[in-house]
């Protein structure tokens, strides 16, 4: 049965054959996306900027590689963002193993502002912290729902795992997520006693 190309799939077949402009239309419909995850995964922007421009540098070599009876192109760029994210994150430890940086947490930057908000950004830091803490698996299985809102299936496929494992990642991230939140409040309410 023939495959109707999406839009995705068009601009892919135009990449390879070398048109820049395409790869511009296709920078504008998920770059954003791919930032938003690869940040969220790395935590730190910078990083994540890196991490999308080497997946669209990639993307340009390589787009006469995509088939689009094996996945969708939004599947296919977020394989590629979440490998490059996998060894940027490889790349960290390593430097900070030996001492060559020192990582930042920008986990725990977020200074609250007015006191209307201050309580809106400890909870989006205690998510964030608690995202962190996730096993690389699970925080990778959440990112890529919550962020690039893939179905379990596509996630299976980005991960390398069946849908079955892909979905058990996703609830037990969930569940170590939810039980953080709760200890916090929990920390919480005792220190205010």
């Amino acid at each position: 049965m023939p495959h109707d190309p999406s839009p995705d799939d068009t601009l892919l077949a135009r990449i390879a054959a070398g048109e820049q402009g395409a790869l511009s239309q296709l920078i504008a419909r998920h770059g954003r996306g791919l930032r938003v995850f690869a940040t969220r995964y790395l935590g730190n922007a910078a990083d994540a900027d890196d991490v999308v421009q080497d997946v669209f540098v990639s993307v340009w070599r390589h787009a006469g590689r995509f088939d689009p009876q094996r996945a969708r192109a939004s599947t296919w760029l977020y394989k590629i963002t979440a490998h490059r994210c996998i060894d940027q994150r490889r790349r960290q430890t390593f430097r900070s193993v030996v001492g060559l940086e020192d990582i930042e947490d920008d986990l725990a930057s977020d200074a609250p502002g007015a006191e209307t908000t201050m309580q809106a950004r400890q909870e989006l830091s205690l998510a964030r912290a608690g995202i962190a803490r996730l096993p690389e698996r699970q925080r990778m299985a959440l990112l890529l729902k919550v962020v690039a809102d893939l179905d379990v299936a596509a996630i299976g496929q980005v991960i390398g795992a069946s849908t079955g494992s892909a979905e058990q990642l996703l609830v037990r991230a969930r569940r170590a997520l939810r039980d953080h939140m709760t200890a916090a409040d929990d920390g919480r309410e005792r220190t205010r006693s």
